[in-house]
């Protein structure tokens, strides 16, 4: 070992002109080309420490190998708090796949792997961090990565067409919307590109064939927001995508296998110009020669790796060479050799051999750290923070307690004050080690502390409140943008259903380009019953809504001109009225009566809270504070928290309890599936484990005995929260004290367990939770009814579910569940048959030997299903066969892959909550949907789950706009009764009946919900007013944007909305500004009273209603003062008389006119 203990260094921050050693003593070690030195000790977040001390020293990158990507994601961390964000730190991680993948990476992954290559000869002595499976696999030659990327500036001369060449050599795709890495899209004179190794994709604007500006854009709202001078472009893959490179793929392939090319998929797609998923593990056939990860570092680089590197290099050349044995013999998609792909060990080591290494070990001592004393909260102890003010009386070391963000530190510090600890703030570290204030406080992300001798402590928030999960965005969040949730909802496919307001319930047949007084003009097309269509001009799309209530192929479809659609909206309109009239009710006796006000949160909460182990999202915070303010006012709340599958809806739940348990109260959790109830129960246990509360739970899988004493203890007041079914509340159970109710998932149970809710609402608190997506126009019907609380932000870390359609194939489900298998996760696979669902595990088990599988199904006896759960939730078993019984409520954060048989039996919404059981960590989730071989799938079945494939973002809940989705959220909020009048005119018109009549009868008037169109003003001035499609080739978006136009109420709203789409798509063509202009003209008509306006070269007119505000006297002193300009047609037409043949002529003349009559 050439280890050498010397004299204090100066190492970290050293203060202008003082000498004083602030940092600690560090090893200083003889770095010789081939020596390995050993540094013991070096457990948690001494590991970062040591390493920008090595690398701040000897002033040369620095690579770290990590055993795995979680290591290398919480060494990242720790570098960044303790470096304060000066040191240059870049990670080059492996690609997440398995080993001959027929699945590529995600572009994310890519994107930073290429940006970390191109970066390595550009940064001034970086810390490069990489795992050892990354090391181990060949990499394109640094000369292609080096010709490959070129750099794009404002004003230089660069034509679109040429940047988009060379953008599709570079292997990015041209798309409509440009939402990922690697894509481009093109509008007009506009260019929205992603950049691989970019945070933000950029939007070029071109004037001619100059560059006039380069601008960064959000991918949620597609619109701009900072400019930039200069962005470098890196190609979309590590991999040539040129004619020249697929040229040289396919004669290498030819070469390198003996089997037909042509019988080959990935040859034939290749020579496509098409590339193949899993194409990576074929790289070395685009190349003469490979590089690996050590031709792209510093001859001078320092190499750093872990005691146990040499086992995990064994670990991953295993996998290799066990992967290749079993899938060599595949003709079709023949393989390259392990050693082709990855470095043989012997490689590995001589490339190793030829810099200085360092080895990390957590074993052993390390002179320059000491032990740091328990610190740990007992929340039952009286002194709960005791083992914290102990170790701050006792130690002589200067402590800093380091929180995981800035809203946790402040709960923390207010948690620390009542304690009599009073830290002072710090912005970071350095700043603490600059400083000589002996206790601080400051935000960063460390999982573990240290104390350096008796100098200096740092301690990890969850050292004092126990482990918590760090959430770390992938890309920065803004607001929840509601109305871009809204405006998704509006996407409509050929044939979907939508609602006329005035002729019913039709098809959507697309957008039509027709001449109409010798002027082209957009319309959406409306199909109906014989074949009949109805054309609806563009600015009238404001009378159009998608239609939701039923299954699209059963919804109605009206004939033109039958009194059919205006019985259905009679009857409907009725309905709503009742409706209203019993919410009011209900509404009302809940504002009469008073109910138990709870205290306001205390300390004890805040510890409570401090216990949650994630950080809270916007919207969740949003929903926690409106639930406790809603349960400190005197009156019963009654109150909706809906949110998608996993976004956190339980741990509202869990600190509205708290707070009902702590002012005395008991809770019950009703649930509709004992399986939910038991996750329940050991949920609320585990996060009540520190407290005095005792958690019961009534279900199948307890005996009767057990019951018995759980309801004789909640009867006498020794029970604070129990969990159960619907059993809870039919009456056989006396609470001794009941406050809260908690309803999980209200639209599973049946008609009279909500018939116990509704009497139940006037009593106590409720707190009902939904996965179901509720639309905002639902919110604002029952504003002031039911109170709402939409939590649409996702969990950060969180990659939305890649989902596939397959074949059942045994090949596809082993390559499935051993890709989850190989990073450490566990699998649902969901055979929905309790009869043959045993011989499906026992098929699975001879498929994949290595496979613990269990079996779970809703006709096990109790406790066995219990067992099976346990065994599942603990990692005992890693592929669990069951039926749907997982689809509510099921929390298994380490299960990231679902297959799904017979996925065609399931209906849109079941599909949603099933695939919703996965994706609830940072990792990659995987479903996959089986069908059958030997069948055609149905119409119906074909479209539900090419819709299940499409949604596949995160907060799905609220794009799947179909009705079994948004029924639901009806049915919840008010029950069963309305769902038949819905389906026959659809959830968006009986709401705004329910809207009108509720707001009527507040205002104590009768109620009128009878609904048709507005008095609509038209204008016809002959002039194309359109978004021509060579402007917006994207129909769907065309539609979105005219419906837009056409619902604008404001002169303000249609300027937000020209700024967006010059912004987002260029320059407004004439036609677009006539529109625009044409929309304003309308806005100002009907304020006016005005029905009509047309114009051609010569004239005008203007049609008045019966009711126009216009003052007569002041049309007649207009026309007498010009008689040659306006004259009276008739008792209600005004025409205008004026040479206009041209469009600016016509709108400046109608703007005067309107002018005039104001």
């Amino acid at each position: 070992m050439h280890c050498v203990l010397q004299t204090l260094y100066h190492l970290l921050y050293r203060p202008k002109g003082t000498l004083k050693n602030i940092m600690l003593d560090a090893l200083s070690l003889t770095l010789k080309t081939g020596y390995k030195n050993l540094i013991e000790g070096l457990d948690g977040s001494r590991k970062a420490l040591q390493l920008l001390a090595i690398a701040k020293q000897y002033k040369r990158p620095a690579v770290c190998i990590t055993n795995t990507i979680a290591e290398l994601n919480e060494l990242e961390d720790e570098l960044a708090f303790l470096s304060s964000g000066q040191q240059t730190v870049l990670r080059f991680s492996d690609w997440e796949t398995l080993p001959y993948d027929a699945f590529s990476p995600h572009q994310d992954i890519i994107s930073q792997r290429l940006e970390t290559l191109a970066k390595l000869s550009e940064c001034d002595a970086p810390i490069i961090l990489t795992t050892a499976a990354s090391c181990l696999t060949r990499l394109c030659p640094k000369q292609h990565l080096d010709a490959q990327h070129f750099h794009v500036k404002e004003g230089q001369l660069l034509a679109l067409e040429k940047l988009a060449k060379k953008l599709t050599d570079a292997g990015y795709l041209n798309v409509d919307n440009v939402h990922e890495h690697g894509e481009f899209s093109i509008r007009g004179a506009l260019m929205d590109v992603f950049p691989m190794g970019a945070s933000d994709p950029i939007r070029i604007d071109w004037f001619d064939n100059e560059i006039d500006s380069i601008r960064f854009f959000d991918v949620d709202t597609q619109r701009s927001t900072d400019k930039v001078s200069e962005i470098k472009m890196l190609p979309a893959k590590e991999f040539p995508t040129s004619a020249q490179g697929i040229q040289q793929f396919r004669q290498r392939f030819r070469e390198r296998f003996e089997t037909d090319p042509l019988s080959s998929p990935l040859y034939q797609d290749i020579s496509s110009g098409i590339i193949p998923s899993g194409i990576e593990y074929y790289l070395p056939l685009f190349f003469t020669e490979t590089s690996t990860f050590f031709d792209y570092l510093d001859p001078e680089t320092l190499i750093v790796r872990m005691d146990t590197f040499n086992e995990q290099v064994a670990s991953v050349q295993l996998d290799y060479r066990s992967r290749h044995e079993s899938l060599s013999y595949d003709i079709e998609r023949p393989i390259l050799k392990p050693e082709e792909i990855c470095l043989r060990e012997d490689e590995l080591f001589s490339h190793l051999n030829q810099y200085a290494s360092v080895i990390f070990s957590e074993q052993g001592d390390n002179a320059n750290y000491r032990p740091l004393d328990e610190v740990k909260i007992e929340s039952k102890s009286p002194t709960p923070l005791g083992n914290l003010s102990r170790f701050l009386d006792h130690s002589s070391a200067r402590v800093l307690i380091v929180a995981e963000s800035a809203g946790r530190r402040e709960a923390l510090l207010e948690l620390l004050k009542k304690h009599k600890i009073q830290p002072d703030y710090c912005e970071d570290w350095s700043h603490f080690l600059t400083t000589k204030k002996n206790l601080c406080i400051t935000e960063g992300n460390i999982g573990r502390g240290f104390q350096i001798k008796n100098d200096i402590a740092l301690i990890a928030e969850s050292e004092i409140l126990g482990e918590r999960v760090s959430q770390k965005r992938r890309r920065k969040q803004g607001d929840v943008n509601e109305d871009a949730i809204i405006r998704n909802l509006t996407e409509l496919r050929l044939n979907a259903p939508v609602v006329h307001i005035d002729h019913g319930v039709g098809r959507y047949l697309g957008l039509t380009n027709l001449q109409i007084d010798g002027q082209e003009t957009e319309l959406l097309t409306l199909g109906y019953a014989n074949d009949a269509k109805l054309y609806v001009p563009v600015s009238s799309l404001q009378l159009i809504s998608r239609y939701t209530g039923a299954d699209e192929d059963t919804a109605p479809l009206h004939k033109l001109g039958s009194d059919k659609w205006s019985v259905a909206k009679q009857k409907a309109a009725e309905k709503a009225r009742d409706t209203a009239a019993e919410l009011l009710e209900i509404y009302a006796k809940r504002e009469a009566r008073v109910g138990h006000a709870f205290s306001k949160p205390d300390d004890q909460y805040e510890l409570f809270a401090a216990g949650f182990p994630f950080e809270e999202t916007p919207d969740q915070q949003l929903a926690i504070d409106a639930v406790i303010q809603d349960m400190s006012a005197p009156k019963p709340m009654d109150r909706l928290v809906c949110g998608d599958v996993g976004f956190g809806k339980t741990e509202v739940a869990m600190r509205a309890a708290f707070l009902a348990v702590e002012g005395g109260k008991q809770v019950a959790v009703l649930v509709p599936t004992t399986l939910l109830a038991q996750q329940h129960y050991e949920n609320f246990c585990d996060r009540f484990a520190d407290w005095p509360v005792e958690v019961e739970l009534l279900s199948r899988f307890r005996s009767g005995k057990q019951s018995s004493a759980a309801i004789k203890r909640l009867e006498e007041g020794k029970a604070d929260i129990v969990i159960g079914t619907h059993k809870l509340i039919q009456g056989d159970i006396n609470f001794a004290n009941l406050g809260l109710v908690i309803i999980d998932e209200e639209h599973r149970f049946g008609v009279k367990q909500k018939d116990q809710f509704k009497a139940l609402r006037a009593e106590v608190d409720i707190l009902t939770l939904t996965a179901t997506p509720i639309p905002r126009t639902l919110n604002m019907s029952l504003s002031g009814i039911r109170d709402l609380s939409i939590i649409a932000t996702p969990p950060a870390k969180r990659l939305s579910v890649k989902t596939f359609i397959k074949q059942k194939d045994d090949y596809q489900i082993k390559e499935a569940i051993l890709r989850e298998l190989h990073r450490g996760g566990q699998i649902y696979y969901l055979h929905n048959d309790v009869q043959t669902i045993e011989k499906a595990a026992a098929d699975l088990t001879e498929l994949i030997p290595e496979a613990r599988v269990i079996v779970g199904h809703g006709q096990m006896r109790e406790r066995e299903l219990e067992q099976v759960m346990s065994d599942f939730y603990h990692k005992r078993a890693n592929v669990l066969v069951c039926s749907t019984i997982i689809e509510t409520g099921i929390d298994i954060p380490n299960a990231n892959t679902i297959i799904i048989e017979r996925a065609d039996k399931f209906g849109l919404a079941q599909l949603h909550q099933l695939r919703g059981r996965v994706g609830r960590s940072h990792h990659q989730a995987y479903a996959y949907l089986l069908t059958p071989q030997d069948r055609k799938l149905t119409k119906d079945a074909e479209k539900r789950l090419e819709a299940i494939t499409l949604a596949d973002t995160l907060g799905a809940g609220f794009t799947l706009a179909t009705h079994d989705l948004e029924i639901r959220g009806t049915g919840e909020l008010l029950g069963d009764g309305q769902s038949g009048h819905i389906e026959h005119i659809g959830f968006s018109l009986f709401m705004e009946m329910l809207d009108r009549a509720v707001k009527s009868l507040k205002n104590g008037e009768s109620p009128n919900v009878d609904i048709s169109s507005p008095a609509l003003t038209d204008i016809n001035l002959r002039i194309p007013a359109l978004i021509p499609e060579d402007y917006l080739g994207d129909v769907h978006s065309r539609l979105i944007l005219y419906k837009r136009i056409a619902s604008a109420t404001t002169e303000e709203d249609l300027k937000d909305l020209q700024v967006e789409m010059i912004d987002r798509f260029g320059l407004l063509p004439e036609a677009t500004k006539n529109l625009f202009r044409q929309t304003d003209i309308k806005l100002k008509a009907e304020k006016l009273g005005i029905t009509k306006i047309e114009a051609n070269q010569k004239e005008g007119k203007i049609f008045f209603n019966s009711t126009t505000p216009v003052d007569p006297m002041k049309l007649i002193r207009l026309i007498q003062t010009k008689p040659d300009q306006y004259k009276l047609v008739g008792s209600d037409t005004l025409k205008y008389i004026a040479p206009m043949m041209n469009a600016e002529a016509r709108f400046q003349q109608t703007y005067k006119t309107l002018e005039q009559l104001h």
